[in-house]
């Protein structure tokens, strides 16, 4: 049974916590150390890792807090070497090549945004369930069988985004930046659909744009999508 709690989704923050019910992880660390804590009620102490996928600070804020508390840090070497901090406390992955944490299984993979080297993270328990955790992409390459939970970004709708840039809310330099950094509705519904989902019990929807989204439309259309249950971080 996998248990995930949302901290802080969007462009002022992200950070995930999960738990297998044995091993407790974070998935980036976006907002500042203090606010993990109050956020968990001070429960810390039995976080067994942390998560980065890239070097934007809505990801990694907290990094060298972290670190100095003692928490295992995991990101790949461009990330590491675009945020430019060393510790004994980060551990570079590859990706394709698993590694484990505690009860963790976990495979990184490559995901597509404006950075140094951007990964996602498919983790598996010992129980057999799977999570994929991608976030900050607008394109995954890799298809995965058996999911049990999605954590995936939703960042903006291109008929929204359009409206925007036609009433002058968005700049028209923020959609060639965004169709090449982040997940759209539309990208999301086809990555869901040439997926396996038969065995997905949850899916997180994260990272929403404050103004290039819409909450209710983006849960319905997905559940209607999919007919799982959709939350929305």
């Amino acid at each position: 049974m996998i248990e995930i709690k949302t901290l802080a989704s969007g462009s002022k923050g992200n950070c995930y916590w999960i738990s297998d019910g044995s091993t407790p992880l974070l998935l980036e660390c976006g907002i500042s150390y203090r606010n993990i804590q109050i956020a968990l009620d001070f429960n810390t102490t039995d976080i067994a890792g942390v998560l980065v996928t890239h070097e934007h600070k809505d990801h990694c804020k907290a990094v060298k807090e972290v670190a100095n508390r003692g928490l295992n840090i995991y990101m790949s070497e461009g990330t590491k070497e675009a945020i430019g901090i060393k510790n004994h406390r980060i551990t570079t992955v590859v990706s394709k090549k698993k590694f484990e944490i505690g009860t963790w299984s976990i495979l990184p993979f490559d995901v597509e945004h404006d950075v140094s080297q951007p990964m996602g993270f498919l983790l598996q328990n010992k129980d057999g369930d799977k999570l994929l955790f991608a976030t900050d992409t607008y394109y995954i390459r890799y298809r995965f069988n058996g999911l049990t939970h999605l954590l995936i970004e939703c960042n903006y709708s291109m008929d929204i985004l359009e409206q925007n840039i036609a009433s002058g809310l968005i700049p028209d330099v923020m959609k060639r930046r965004l169709i090449k950094s982040h997940f759209s509705l539309e990208n999301v519904k086809e990555f869901l659909k040439s997926n396996d989902l038969s065995k997905v019990k949850e899916i997180h929807l994260l990272h929403l744009s404050d103004s290039n989204s819409h909450e209710s439309r983006f849960k319905q259309e997905i559940q209607e999508l999919t007919g799982k249950v959709v939350y929305i971080a």
